[in-house]
């Protein structure tokens, strides 16, 4: 299965507690750090509830 790399480009200062979980969730705890997952419908999931905080790559 394919991985997509995801990075923190913004603040989760001053967002709502689920948002906050969910990039806890996919192990984004500071700012410019980049992680790599696997392609999956839940990870996408993930990624659409913080969009405007993370930047991805395929």
């Amino acid at each position: 299965m394919a991985t997509i790399k995801i990075k923190q480009v913004r603040s989760r200062i001053k967002c709502p507690k689920v948002q906050k979980r969910t990039l806890d969730a996919l192990g984004l705890r500071k700012l410019n750090r980049v992680v790599e997952h696997e392609d999956s419908p839940s990870i996408r999931g993930m990624i659409e509830v913080v969009k405007h905080l993370v930047l991805v790559e395929e």
